[in-house]
């Protein structure tokens, strides 16, 4: 389910990602105030184009898998990386980030180092991921972020074979 985007916003695109090379490395059109560090490190499913909403902040330096029809929403931040706590110019060496199919990442929803959150899993705005969610078919918020709702699987899986 792609939303449509205007014109202006493939212009934009070009101008800030072809003229003034911000986000140069990203291949996909992104919204010209997100950032996406290597995002050659990112693996993208079916309908997903990490960065077309304002805002969103992805770190890819130690991967992040996003799967079919996921969508994140409007200042989003995923990163896949911590600085080492002694020397603060290196990264750790964490576990890559995977948001399963079907997800949907709320505004403001920041997904930290190592988090697998499985299919069908929604994310509050606002909620801070600490742990994986791996069984998804949830709906999880808070900081940090726990389970509210458990969603109906028949309903999920319906939806998924009409795409």
């Amino acid at each position: 389910m792609r939303r449509e985007m205007s014109v202006g916003f493939y212009i934009t695109d070009f101008l800030f990602r072809k003229i003034m090379r911000q986000n140069a490395d990203t291949t996909w059109a992104i919204h010209h105030t997100s950032t996406i560090h290597c995002p050659d490190r990112i693996k993208r499913g079916k309908q997903v184009f990490p960065g077309d909403s304002p805002g969103v902040y992805i770190n890819a330096t130690n991967g992040v898998d996003i799967g079919d029809y996921s969508n994140l929403g409007p200042n989003v931040g995923i990163v896949s990386t911590n600085h080492d706590l002694v020397n603060n110019d290196q990264h750790t060496a964490d576990a890559p980030i995977v948001i399963g199919r079907f997800c949907w990442l709320g505004m403001g929803s920041v997904i930290l180092p190592g988090v697998t959150i499985g299919d069908f899993t929604i994310v509050g705005a606002g909620a801070i991921v600490t742990k994986s969610f791996n069984e998804g078919y949830c709906v999880i918020a808070g900081n940090p972020a726990r389970v509210i709702k458990q969603l109906n699987k028949e309903e999920c899986y319906a939806f998924a074979q009409s795409k």
